[in-house]
């Protein structure tokens, strides 16, 4: 980055889909294990990550297209992982419209 240039910061917020997994500690622990392990593969800096018992908000330092494709990444690997751990999921998604408040 030459001098004078300001870093590009992105958010990627995932919201369950239901219920409120997160507030179990070993599904939050691996969402932000996940989250790290993916960006160290990418190339790409957390900034920071903050959870709730229903979501997690990354900020990173990225361009908007490649938070896509991280919150994208982030969110198929972590699905998987729950679906297969807990036989229940997916774990993030959008709720459908007869569930929005």
């Amino acid at each position: 980055m030459s001098q004078g240039q300001e870093k590009t910061l992105s958010t990627v917020t995932l919201n369950a889909v239901s219920g409120t997994p997160l507030d179990d500690h070993s599904v939050r622990a691996n969402v932000v294990a996940a989250a790290h392990a993916l960006a160290e593969r990418s190339g790409i800096r957390i900034h920071h990550v903050t959870t709730s018992d229903v979501g997690v908000v990354v900020i990173l330092g990225a361009d908007r297209t490649a938070a896509l494709g991280f919150a994208t990444e982030l969110r198929t690997i972590t699905n998987t992982w729950y679906e297969h751990k807990f036989r229940d999921g997916p774990l993030w998604g959008t709720r459908p419209p007869s569930a929005e408040p």
